[in-house]
């Protein structure tokens, strides 16, 4: 194997750009989606219950592969770009896996806490901002970090429609050289190189986030 894979290194070095910018754009997406949906699970009225627990019940009881294809081609009049019908697509699929992480950390949160701030006379804004939201990242990052490196792995799955990722130049090359062992074991490296850094940042962010908790407890 030469070392610019005949050709084709500087194609997947471009196509795991595009997957880079692919998971970050549904992160970003499947965190908000995945927040709403919590608040409205955790919510005391009963229609936004419905919705949040509709919301993550029937996306995650379907595969991630239908969502992409029913998005791309139920839109196609409105989105011809493979890239903003795969950012919906897996960034509804990790909303709804983040909806029931952040669930689990807004419920592990004490009720005193709340209390606590209202006693204080706070806003249930600043109640949420200044006590809730900080402790509930802390709680769900680990969960996160998890959703996040199937999220990257999850991007393949965009290459059905055409978008030119990791796995489709991995294609590319197969069909041009008949070496399917050498690009498919290329396109693993690179997933697994982009699945360590993920694992360290993920580290990082957990102990910046642990920092201020850390210090209240000694």
């Amino acid at each position: 194997m030469n070392i610019d894979l005949y050709g084709f290194g500087p194609a997947l070095a471009a196509g795991t750009l595009m997957t880079v910018k692919l998971a970050l754009s549904a992160l970003c997406v499947g965190l908000v989606l995945g927040l709403l949906g919590a608040l409205a699970k955790t919510s005391p009225f009963k229609p936004l219950q419905w919705i949040g627990g509709t919301y993550s019940t029937l996306v995650r009881g379907v595969p991630e592969l239908l969502w992409v294809l029913f998005i791309y081609f139920s839109f196609a009049t409105l989105m011809d770009k493979p890239f903003v019908a795969g950012v919906i697509a897996l960034g509804l699929c990790f909303g709804a896996y983040a909806t029931e992480v952040f669930r689990g950390a807004i419920l592990a949160i004490p009720k005193g806490h709340r209390e606590a701030g209202l006693a204080l006379g706070l806003s249930k804004g600043r109640i949420f901002s200044r006590l809730i939201l900080p402790q509930m990242w802390r709680m769900a990052l680990p969960g996160l970090g998890n959703l996040f490196m199937i999220l990257m792995k999850d991007t393949a799955l965009v290459s059905v429609i055409g978008l030119e990722e990791i796995m489709r130049q991995a294609q590319n090359g197969v069909t041009n050289t008949k070496l399917p062992f050498t690009f498919y074991m290329a396109a693993a490296c690179i997933y697994l190189c982009l699945t360590i850094v993920a694992m360290i940042v993920m580290h990082f962010l957990e102990k910046r986030a642990a920092r201020g908790f850390a210090r209240a407890n000694q």
